[in-house]
């Protein structure tokens, strides 16, 4: 029977896929030793069954266009088909080795499996590999080809030879056959929807351990982009644990309007210029003041003992994307997607330059950087900065890191613009992103191994002399400003992803307009900063659904909530609670005994913060 070989060779090419996704689990464990541990045998062997559920749905997806070339070839004896299955194997193995080379790199900074993210940051190819070193570049090259070249031998001097030279033969044999593609079709179409129950396939499916490395591993990265994409456009949908009304009235008791009453005043004027200097991946563990690393930031530590020191202030997310927007816009960053890579929605949301803008305020930004990244350019203009300073603004020569100007170079920038400015009426607010600490971590400056280190140790220095410039200029005395990160790093790697100590990260209120040095000891959030400023400015903020004015006395229950990839966490005075949601499991908590409010606190922002995105 000839239609039988179309049927076999559909089934072989569905069984190599697997085949080639199961190899993957453990060469993915053994290129991240540093994060899987003792890992033992029969955990490899676990991680490879359980991955099959995806495997098995990305396999289905694979066979498909095979699948629709063998029947074509029951009916009809066509060169071209044996061609058209060469040119789709080297494309598929291509895209599949691609897949595979990025991901398994991505994972050792992110530590999650490659999704829609690496897209957004992919529309930017250049800036992109700013930060990717030459021989890891061609190491990953190297990966992704020999994977490639293997898969393709493979299928075809072994796969291919399978497919049959002439077709099914007799008119009964094309229809038995086209039958028998039916219900092969069928079998494939149930791999795909991950089986015939009510739940189709998800990321979910896989996870079997407590380890969320093995969790990880067992994921199919082709599967987990394919999953973010489609699941990136309907957001209202998503993270609906609550009914709306329960869930509004809880977000409500948690973030109550602001009270009447008079703010605690700490600026000596309401109307100050306002600074804020945004600082690339600082992480409060590397700063003296804050109980991290004692030598490598001296003029911070300083600086913390003249101004108003937040001791314990969260990053809300990991990303310089949804930093920025948190700290600019009081909005949460989003652990499935990022709302700047959206302009249609970014432009809604209210923001510190158009507030100030309403008061009087010019407004601009400074960036040593290409500000078409990540849609920054789209969520400054459209979010009411009137004028954007970036790379292109630079000469050549001083644009020497892969990210473009180093900080001494646009610190020195922002001190010549500002003393300019002595004297002018008109109040102003800059806002400036750092850039020297981001990876690949390349700055003139090499006392310690660490190259993070060298990094913070760098810009640390470039702040410290641009604070002492400016102190000597008229402008000082009214001016505020603002020192915060836009996330934190993972510096000890000790540290896992989600742990609050990643996300611990620095704020602190200088210059001339602060009344006197405070420490502000309460839990606070990097989504407070904006509600906070406006509060001291006595300028209104109710807009900001997401922000809480710190000094105000509504704000009653500190806490802070910061998300990593489709994971939310919630700090508060009774402890931690870190949620993972595909797992739909608590992955860190202390005290051990947990804090059911906690995880509510945490999925009731969430499901309002989706619901808010959605209808945006």
């Amino acid at each position: 029977m000839k239609w039988t070989k179309f049927i076999g060779f559909v089934a072989w090419v569905y069984v190599t896929w697997i085949l080639f996704f199961i190899i993957q689990k453990p060469l993915f464990i053994l290129y991240h030793q540093g994060f899987s541990g003792n890992i033992h045998a029969a955990e490899y062997v676990e991680t490879m069954i359980h991955g099959l559920r995806l495997d098995t749905a990305v396999s289905g997806y694979l066979t498909a266009v095979p699948a629709l070339v063998a029947l074509i070839g029951m009916w009809h004896n066509t060169r071209w088909l044996r061609k058209a299955l060469h040119i789709y194997f080297l494309l598929a193995v291509a895209l599949v080795a691609i897949i595979l080379g990025v991901d398994i790199e991505l994972y050792r900074y992110w530590q999650f499996r490659l999704d829609a993210t690496a897209l957004f940051y992919a529309q930017s190819p250049q800036d992109a590999m700013a930060s990717v070193p030459i021989g890891l570049f061609v190491r990953q090259m190297a990966i992704m080809i020999v994977y490639a070249a293997l898969m393709y031998l493979y299928l075809r001097r072994i796969v291919l030879p399978f497919y049959p030279q002439e077709n099914a033969g007799s008119l009964e044999g094309r229809c038995t056959g086209s039958g028998a593609w039916i219900v092969a079709a069928g079998l494939l179409f149930i791999s795909i929807r991950g089986g015939v129950t009510t739940s189709t396939a998800n990321v979910g499916r896989v996870y079997f351990s407590t380890n969320q490395f093995l969790n990880h591993a067992a994921i199919n990265p082709c599967f987990s982009l394919l999953a973010s994409l489609s699941k990136s456009e309907d957001f209202a949908s998503q993270f609906n644990a609550y009914p709306d009304e329960e869930a509004t009235d809880r977000f409500d008791k948690w973030f109550p309007a602001p009270a009447q009453a008079d703010t605690l005043q700490l600026l000596k004027e309401t109307r100050p210029h306002v600074l804020v200097i945004i600082l690339e991946s600082f992480s409060a563990n590397v700063i003296g003041a804050l109980g991290g690393e004692p030598d490598v930031t001296p003029c911070f530590n300083q600086l913390s003992q003249e101004g108003i020191l937040f001791t314990q202030c969260y990053a809300s997310s990991f990303r310089t994307d949804r930093g920025l927007v948190a700290t600019l816009s009081g909005y949460p960053g989003q652990p499935t997607t990022s709302i700047m890579k959206i302009p249609a929605k970014s432009r809604t949301l209210p923001s510190l330059a158009g507030s100030l803008r309403k008061a009087g305020y010019t407004t601009d930004v400074l960036y040593g950087g290409d500000i078409d990244f990540t849609n920054m350019r789209s969520y400054f203009l459209g979010t009411g900065y009137e004028q954007l300073t970036s790379d292109v603004d630079f000469p050549v020569s001083d644009r020497l890191s892969k990210w473009g100007a180093q900080d001494d170079v646009t610190f020195s920038y922002l001190f010549k613009m500002l003393k300019e400015r002595n004297g002018e009426p008109r109040p102003w607010h800059t806002m400036y992103l750092t850039l020297s600490t981001h990876e690949p971590f390349e700055v003139p400056y090499h006392k310690w191994t660490q190259p993070y280190l060298n990094t913070m140790a760098y810009a640390d220095s470039c702040l410290g002399h641009f604070v002492d410039c400016l102190k000597q200029e008229p402008i000082w005395e009214h001016t505020l400003i603002v020192l915060i990160a836009d996330h934190g790093y993972r510096y000890p790697d000790t540290f896992k992803e989600y742990e609050p100590a990643r996300y611990h990260i620095p704020m602190l209120w200088i210059g001339g307009a602060v009344k006197r040095p405070r420490r502000v000891d309460a839990i606070v959030s990097q989504t407070d900063m904006v509600a906070t400023l406006l509060g001291q400015m006595q300028l209104p903020h109710e807009t900001y659904r997401f922000s809480r004015d710190i000094f105000n006395p509504n704000y009653r229950e500190p806490f802070a909530f910061y998300t990593f990839n489709n994971g939310f966490a919630v700090i508060d005075s009774t402890g931690v609670s870190v949620y993972d949601n595909v797992g739909q499991q608590t992955l860190y908590q202390q005290p051990e005994n947990g804090n059911d409010t906690r995880l509510e606190k945490g999925k009731t922002i969430l499901q309002i913060l989706y619901d808010d995105l959605g209808n945006r």
